[in-house]
Formats: structure tokens, C-alpha cells, sequence
């Protein structure tokens, strides 16, 4: 059970909780191509690029030969548990219950954000865009641009880049990401709560989940979450605890499906 329960009874006036600051929920979960799962493993299809060829007159067609694979992920369990003693709660007057529970559930989403980052610094093209040398600079987002169009990456609003806080932090220094005078004011970057800003057909936005120096650059279909099981909280009491027991559990799995649709972007942060 909490330890430090202590820390939340009540003292003189006191009777609001500042939670630690969290990031609560996940960011990347809805920029990649998901699957609900039966069993221990999710199995992506993966279908080759065609080719169109041309044919004289009467003369037969040549086929594609469209190259058929699959790319596979196992489920891992994650749980979020915390005791809630029955007699602590008589000492405070907030809902213990409901902040155990709101921690837990921001535990699981910053799980989420983990598996889909490590699947994508697993599975990363070879091409590493920018350099350690510096911050990053304009001609670096330019360069994304272009290796993203060589490698004919649809241009569809499904470009994401996930960038550390320090990372995002250096695109402010470019004018044309920065300035109404490019963007317009409804595009400016705190425009909506600074949550997400588009920019060369890239919806930027920052994450704790992105350590510094290595951001990550995508397509929504070249990265796949299986769920086996979505995030979900249930309070049961415990009687041998004389403690009520909130846990919050999910099974997921993350995986790059196309490594062509995935590029690490370096910074020297």
C-alpha cells in the first residue's frame, strides 16, 4: 500500500491534491495503424509496391508480382496497481480513489508512448536525417521532406515527427515555422494549446516519450500497435489489506511494419 498516505491526510486547511506533474494519456497511440487482437500475437499484412509495364498489341500482360509478407508482434501485459487503505480514507477529505486511478491510467499511457517509440528506434530506416553536430535548422526539415518523397511516402496528412521537448524547442528558431508571416496566425505554434503543429506536410509535437538527440519521423501505416487488451481500471476491495485495490492493466504490442516509412531525425540536444 502508499506508504506516504500520511502526506495526503488532512493538515489544518489543507484539502486539495496537486497531482505530479504527468503527462497524462498517450500522444502516439492515434498516429499509428492499429489492430484489436485475439490471442498472443498481432500479424500485420504488408503488400510490395507494383510496378506498371506496357504491352504491344495482342500480346499478353505482364503481372505485377506484388510481394506478399507479414510482420509480427507479441502482446505484453501491463498493470498499474495501488492499495487504498479503508481506514486512511476516513483521514482525508479528497478521492483518494479517483486520483489513484487517474495516476495509474497516465502510468499506462505513458507505457503506450514507450512501446511505440522503442518499436520505432528498433525498426528505424538506416537514413538518419540531420546532424549531431548542431540544432536542428530548416535545411534538416527540408531534408526529411525530400528523403520522405524518394521514398514515395504518401502525402496523405499521415506524416508525423515526434520530437523530444528540446528538440522541438530548436524549430523555433526557424522562421518559416515560427512567423504569421509563412504559417498564417491560425498555424502559428501555440495556436490550439500547442499540441500539434503541421508544417512541410509534417504534424509535429512533442514528447517526454523522445529522449534527446534522436527524434523520430513516420507514416501513420508504417508503424502498428496490436491490442489485446485496452486500458482498463477496476476497485476491488481486499480484505485480508482491509484495502480497496485499484488497478489499471492493458496488453499491447508495438512494430515498425515498413521500415521505409520510418527515419530517425538527430539533434545535438
Amino acid at each position: 500500500m502508499a506508504n506516504t498516505i500520511d502526506n495526503a491526510f488532512i493538515k489544518q486547511f489543507e484539502a486539495e491534491v496537486h497531482l505530479d506533474y504527468q503527462r497524462m494519456g498517450s500522444k502516439l497511440r492515434n498516429t499509428c495503424r492499429s489492430t484489436n487482437v485475439t490471442g498472443s500475437t498481432a500479424r500485420f499484412q504488408v503488400i510490395g509496391k507494383g510496378a506498371a509495364t506496357t504491352k504491344s498489341r495482342n500480346a499478353n500482360i505482364t503481372a505485377m508480382e506484388l510481394a506478399h509478407s507479414t510482420v509480427e508482434v507479441t502482446m505484453a501485459d501491463w498493470y498499474a496497481p495501488e492499495y487504498i487503505d479503508k481506514l486512511d480514507e476516513l483521514k482525508i477529505n479528497i478521492n483518494e480513489r479517483q486520483a489513484v486511478t487517474k495516476s495509474a491510467a497516465a502510468a499506462l499511457g505513458r507505457k503506450t508512448d514507450e512501446l511505440i517509440i522503442a518499436a520505432l528506434d528498433a525498426g528505424a530506416n538506416s537514413t538518419q536525417v540531420a546532424d549531431t553536430g548542431g540544432a536542428l535548422v530548416k535545411a534538416d526539415l527540408l531534408t526529411l521532406f525530400e528523403t520522405f518523397g524518394s521514398e514515395d511516402v504518401p502525402e496523405d496528412g499521415q506524416r508525423y515527427l515526434a520530437m523530444s521537448p528540446a528538440g522541438f524547442a530548436d524549430l523555433f528558431s526557424i522562421t518559416e515555422f515560427a512567423s504569421s508571416d509563412y504559417v498564417g496566425p491560425q498555424n502559428l505554434p501555440f495556436a490550439g494549446g500547442m499540441t500539434m503543429k503541421e508544417f512541410l506536410g509534417f504534424k509535429i509535437f512533442s514528447t517526454s516519450a523522445v529522449a534527446g538527440g534522436k527524434n523520430f519521423a513516420y507514416h501513420t501505416s508504417a508503424v502498428g500497435l496490436g491490442i489485446n487488451a485496452d486500458v482498463q481500471t477496476e476497485i476491488n476491495y481486499v480484505p485480508e489489506k482491509v484495502s480497496h485495490l485499484a488497478t489499471s492493466m492493458m496488453s499491447m504490442g508495438a512494430v515498425v511494419i515498413d521500415d521505409d516509412g520510418v527515419f530517425e531525425v538527430l539533434d545535438n540536444n
